[in-house]
């Protein structure tokens, strides 16, 4: 486990943006008939996502997050001194959508910018980064973007993921004041589970072919999707959250010195409705204290949690209060912080 510290720095801003399409799971029946869609919404819990246009990207949900952020708190553009962008659906193999997010915003060439490929787990991975990067004094603030188009990814003729992934970015203005105290991350890997969630073909491994664009039938429940479509092995990822997750939980807990009658809100990655009522149920958590947005949104992949405190908690953190994130999924990994949130602004998600 890397046990990560902090001092005197945290969000003093987050945003997000949604696409204007909403997609009705229930009557998500192209590929399926309607009596089948409903045993699988019901169980997932997915009622409502978001789905971007052909022609919009993760940055662009990035960007229409980002430059409201910047606006409202009247931030000088020159001021920001490293941009992130965490996401499995950039813009292009190359170059780095950060760069071009560093010129789209208006940022000084001065600006540090790259891009960090995580999934799940990805936003609390690019909270350690900025985190440590504001540990260096000459740096003040760091721009997070995290954008997700999963709606790209996955097949629409596999029940087995068609019915669970959407889209949405957000951006978190990250800064140094000392009302913000400690912070404590705790972030983990296990490459030998990565075939749990995986993209097969279409990268340098296994690169595209007209073969592996073909859809072809994948189970003996005639699901359908090609080699450059994602996959997951449901069984396998709820063994991995219910083996690493809790026991993760509890060590940061325990190595922060931190009580759970401390935390204010729990916020988990929302993978599925399932998913999240085990962790509720295993970890003996009140639901009033622990936020969803599965219903709304789905499973948005690292932009789930910040996009949950958009959703859920914009009132409640204007107000000082202690969270724990916790991610996981693709890698796979797995990623837990317990961060203080004092004065946070908040504005209305976005739709574009």
């Amino acid at each position: 486990m890397a046990y990560l510290t902090f001092d005197g720095i945290g969000i003093s801003g987050l945003a997000a943006a949604v696409p204007k399409k909403v997609i009705d799971n229930y009557n998500y029946t192209e590929h399926f008939p309607k009596e089948d869609v409903k045993d699988v919404v019901d169980k997932v819990g997915v009622l409502e996502r978001r789905f971007t246009d052909e022609n919009t990207t993760s940055s662009d949900l990035c960007y229409a997050a980002a430059d409201q952020l910047l606006n409202d708190m009247e931030i000088d553009r020159a001021s920001v001194d490293v941009l992130l962008f965490v996401s499995q659906t950039p813009d292009y193999k190359m170059p780095a959508t950060a760069i071009i997010l560093q010129d789209r915003l208006g940022l000084p060439k001065t600006t540090m910018a790259y891009d960090i490929n995580m999934g799940c787990s990805g936003f609390i991975h690019g909270l350690s980064i900025a985190y440590s990067y504001l540990q260096q004094p000459a740096i003040n603030r760091v721009l997070l973007l995290d954008g997700e188009t999963r709606s790209k990814v996955y097949s629409p003729k596999d029940r087995k993921t068609a019915f669970i992934f959407g889209d949405a970015g957000v951006a978190a203005l990250i800064e140094k004041k000392a009302d913000f105290g400690s912070s404590f991350m705790s972030i983990n890997s296990d490459g030998s589970r990565s075939h749990l969630i995986r993209i097969d073909a279409g990268a340098y491994r296994n690169p595209s072919t007209p073969e592996t664009l073909k859809e072809k039938v994948v189970d003996e429940y005639g699901n359908m999707r090609s080699e450059e479509q994602g996959y997951m092995n449901g069984p396998d990822v709820f063994s991995f959250l219910n083996r690493e997750v809790p026991k993760d939980i509890k060590s940061l807990l325990e190595g922060s010195e931190t009580s759970r009658e401390e935390i204010d809100y729990w916020v988990f990655h929302q993978a599925n409705s399932f998913m999240n009522q085990y962790l509720l149920k295993k970890l003996k958590l009140d639901s009033d204290i622990v936020p969803s947005s599965i219903e709304k949104f789905g499973n948005t992949s690292s932009v789930s949690i910040p996009l949950t405190i958009v959703y859920r908690l914009q009132e409640e953190l204007k107000t000082r209060k202690k969270l724990l994130l916790s991610g996981f999924g693709v890698g796979m990994s797995w990623a837990s912080a317990i961060l203080n949130f004092d004065k946070c602004y908040i504005p209305e998600i976005i739709e574009i």
